[in-house]
C-alpha cells in the first residue's frame, strides 16, 4: 500500500505541475506521459494537450482537480446575473449567484498558479470549462442575442440592412418604376432602349470582370511549400460551424473536422446550435467528440439566422485565425495550414482568405451537374480573378478564412442579412481590407431538386439586393471610402448581378425579336442595335468562357456538353431573382434553410456519413 502511494508521488512529481497530481486519482500514467510528449511537441500546456486530445474527459479531470485543491465541485453553477460576457468563459473564472465567491475553471498558465499557490481561496469553487460556458450563456442570454443581432447595427447604423433602405432609396425606386410602366405603356421600344442605356455599365462592369479573371493563371494546387511548418510554432485556430436541422450530416461534420492536419491542442472548434433544434443536439449526443470541440446553444433571439449564430461564437473566438464552415463541408485535411502560410506571406491588408469551393455531389442530377459548373466557374476562376484585379469580392458562405482581430473590429456579420458572407466581402473592402485566393478546395453539397435549389438561390438573390441597399445608401460616404472603381464594381457584383438576373429572359427574348425583325432604322438606331448587340454577345462570352477555363482546371471535360444549358440555368436564376425581389417586400430577414445529407452521389467518396474513431478517454 505505501509503495503504490509512493509510487503515484514520484510520478506526480515527474510531470508537470498542471497534470502531476492527477497520477494521485488513478489516471492512467501512460495516458499522462502522451499528454507531456504532445505538448513538447505542439508548445502547449500538459493540460490542453490532455484535453483536447481527448485522452482524459472534463468531468474527471476538473473533479479531481476540486478535490486536489480541497474546494468544492460544482456542475452546473448558478451564476450571477452579472456575469461578464465573453470575459467569464474567456478568463474561466465567473462570480457566484449567492452567498458570494466564485467559480474557476482554469487552463493552462492558471491552472499552473492555481496549482502552485498551497493556500487556494476559500470563495472559489471549481467546474469545468463547458459547465461554466453553459452557465454564463444562460446567465446572460438575453445580453448575448441582443449583441449578436444589434452590434453592427447599433455601432455603424450604415451599414447594416437592419433600417431598409433609406427614404431617398426608396423615392428613387418608386420614381424608376413610375417612368418604366409608363414608358412601357406609351413606347416600349423607347423605354426598353432607355433602360438599357441606363443599366449598360453595370452589366459591362459584371462582362469585363468575369472576361478578365478568365484571361488570369490562377492554377487549382499551389506550389508546393519547401517546408512544413512544425507544430509549435502554428497558432491558434478558431473554427465555427452554425449549425440548424442538421442530423443528417452532423457524424461527417465531426469526421471531416476531426481529419484536419493541425494539432487538435490547437484547434478552438465551435458547433453553435439554436435552443430549439434537439434533433441536431441528440445527433451531437450519440457522437464521441473530439476534447477540441465545443458546443454552444445561441439563446433564442431575432433574427432566425446563419450570421447571428455566428457573432453569438465570435466573441468566444480564441484562435489569432478564424474561418467558418457549413455543416455540410469536407475541407482538404491541410487547408489550415495552408491559411496560416499564406496569411504569414501576405501584408497586413489581406484580411481573408477565401478556399475554393467545389460541388461533389455531381451526378444527382442535371441541376448539380449545371451548379457544378456554376461553382467551377465562380471559385477556381473568378474570385481567384477579382482578388488578382484587386476587386471587391463578395465572399461564399463557407470556408472563408479571416484574421479575427480583423472580424472583431468590423462587428462581425450583419445578422440582418441573409447573404451575410457577400455582405462582410463588401464590406472589408469598404474599410481597406483586401480579400486573397486560397487555392485549396471545400466540398460542398448541392441542392439537385429544383425547389430545394430555388429557395437557396431565392435566398442568395434577396441578399444581394440588401447588399447592394447597405452600401448604396450614403453615396458621399461609400465613394471616399471605397473609391469610385471599387464601389462601381461592389455594386455591379451584388445589386448589378440581380438586376442583370432580373432582366435576362426579356432581355434575350427582346434581342432575339428585334435582330429577326426587318425593316429601316436611322443611324442613331443602328449604333443602339451595334451595341447592344455586341454588348449581349460579350455577355454570352462571359458566361461560357470562365466555365469552359474552370472545367479545364478541374479536369470536369465530361461536363462540357451540360455548359450548352447555361443559358438555361440561367432563366432559373432569374425566376430566383424575381423571388428574391418579391421577399425583400414581404420578408426581408426570412432564412430559407438549405437542407443537407440529401446527396446520392459523391464524385471524391468523402460524402458519407461516417464517425471518427478515437481514443476511449478515461472515464
Amino acid at each position: 500500500m505505501r509503495q503504490g502511494l509512493a509510487e503515484q508521488t514520484r510520478q506526480s512529481t515527474a510531470l508537470p505541475v498542471e497534470i502531476g497530481f492527477l497520477a494521485r486519482y488513478g489516471l492512467p500514467p501512460a495516458a499522462l506521459r502522451d499528454a507531456v510528449m504532445v505538448a513538447d511537441l505542439t508548445g502547449v500546456t500538459a493540460d490542453e494537450a490532455l484535453l483536447k486530445h481527448g485522452l482524459v474527459e472534463e468531468p474527471v479531470f476538473y473533479r479531481a482537480l476540486a478535490a486536489e485543491l480541497r474546494l468544492p465541485f460544482l456542475a452546473a453553477p448558478r451564476l450571477s446575473p452579472g456575469a461578464p460576457f465573453p470575459e467569464s468563459i474567456l478568463a474561466g473564472l465567473a462570480p457566484l449567484a449567492r452567498g458570494g465567491g466564485f467559480v474557476a475553471a482554469p487552463q493552462g498558465e492558471k491552472l499552473v498558479r492555481l496549482l502552485k499557490d498551497l493556500r487556494p481561496p476559500r470563495a472559489l469553487a471549481i467546474t469545468t470549462p463547458s459547465s461554466l460556458r453553459r452557465s454564463v450563456l444562460q446567465a446572460q442570454g438575453r445580453l448575448i442575442a441582443h449583441r449578436a443581432a444589434l452590434d453592427l447595427p447599433h455601432g455603424a447604423p450604415g451599414l447594416s440592412i437592419y433600417g431598409g433602405a433609406s427614404v431617398p432609396q426608396m423615392a428613387t425606386g418608386f420614381l424608376f418604376a413610375l417612368i418604366a410602366s409608363f414608358g412601357i405603356v406609351v413606347s416600349p421600344s423607347k423605354a426598353v432602349a432607355l433602360f438599357a442605356s441606363l443599366a449598360s455599365p453595370l452589366f459591362l462592369c459584371i462582362v469585363v470582370l468575369r472576361l478578365a479573371a478568365s484571361l488570369l493563371r490562377n492554377p487549382l494546387h499551389p506550389p508546393l511549400s519547401p517546408e512544413r511548418a512544425d507544430d509549435a510554432s502554428l497558432p491558434v485556430y478558431t473554427v465555427i460551424v452554425a449549425l440548424y436541422r442538421e442530423k443528417r450530416v452532423a457524424s461527417r461534420l465531426v469526421a471531416a473536422l476531426d481529419r484536419l492536419d493541425y494539432p487538435a491542442a490547437k484547434l478552438d472548434i465551435k458547433l453553435v446550435l439554436e435552443a430549439d433544434d434537439r434533433e441536431t443536439m441528440a445527433a451531437l449526443a450519440g457522437i464521441r467528440l473530439p476534447g477540441n470541440i465545443e458546443i454552444i446553444i445561441a439563446p433564442p433571439g431575432h433574427p432566425r439566422t446563419k450570421p447571428r449564430a455566428l457573432n453569438v461564437a465570435l466573441p468566444l473566438a480564441r484562435g489569432r485565425f478564424t474561418v467558418v464552415y457549413d455543416a455540410e463541408d469536407v475541407p482538404d485535411r491541410e487547408q489550415l495550414r495552408m491559411a496560416v502560410s499564406a496569411f504569414a506571406r501576405m501584408p497586413a491588408d489581406v484580411a481573408c482568405l477565401q478556399a475554393r469551393l467545389t460541388i461533389d455531389n455531381t451526378d444527382d442530377s442535371w441541376l448539380t451537374r449545371l451548379f457544378t459548373i456554376e461553382y467551377a466557374a465562380l471559385f477556381d476562376v473568378l474570385n481567384p480573378g477579382l482578388a488578382e484585379i484587386g476587386s471587391p469580392i463578395p465572399l461564399g458562405g463557407t470556408s472563408n478564412h479571416f484574421r479575427t482581430t480583423v472580424l472583431r473590429s468590423l462587428c462581425g456579420w450583419d445578422a440582418w442579412n441573409v447573404t451575410e458572407d457577400a455582405d462582410l466581402g463588401i464590406r472589408l473592402a469598404r474599410f481597406g481590407y483586401r480579400v486573397a485566393d486560397l487555392p485549396s478546395s471545400t466540398l460542398e453539397e448541392a441542392p439537385s431538386t429544383t425547389r430545394a435549389w430555388l429557395r437557396q438561390r431565392t435566398r442568395w438573390m434577396k441578399g444581394f439586393l440588401q447588399t447592394g441597399i447597405s452600401h448604396s445608401r450614403n453615396l458621399r460616404s461609400g465613394l471616399s471610402q471605397f473609391g469610385f472603381w471599387r464601389f462601381y464594381a461592389g455594386m455591379s457584383l451584388t445589386a448589378g448581378g440581380v438586376l442583370s438576373a432580373l432582366v435576362y429572359p426579356f432581355c434575350t427574348g427582346l434581342f432575339v425579336v428585334l435582330w429577326l425583325s426587318d425593316g429601316p432604322r436611322s443611324q442613331l438606331e443602328e449604333i443602339w442595335y451595334a451595341g447592344s448587340l455586341t454588348l449581349f454577345l460579350a455577355g454570352l462570352a462571359s458566361i461560357f468562357i470562365p466555365a469552359c477555363v474552370a472545367l479545364h482546371r478541374r479536369g470536369l471535360w465530361r461536363l462540357l456538353p451540360w455548359v450548352a444549358l447555361l443559358p438555361l440555368y440561367y432563366g432559373l436564376v432569374s425566376l430566383a431573382a424575381w423571388r428574391g425581389l418579391w421577399e425583400l417586400g414581404i420578408a426581408p430577414f426570412r432564412w430559407n434553410k438549405t437542407s443537407h445529407g440529401l446527396a446520392r452521389t459523391s464524385r471524391s467518396g468523402a460524402f458519407r456519413n461516417t464517425k471518427p474513431v478515437r481514443p476511449r478517454p478515461y472515464r
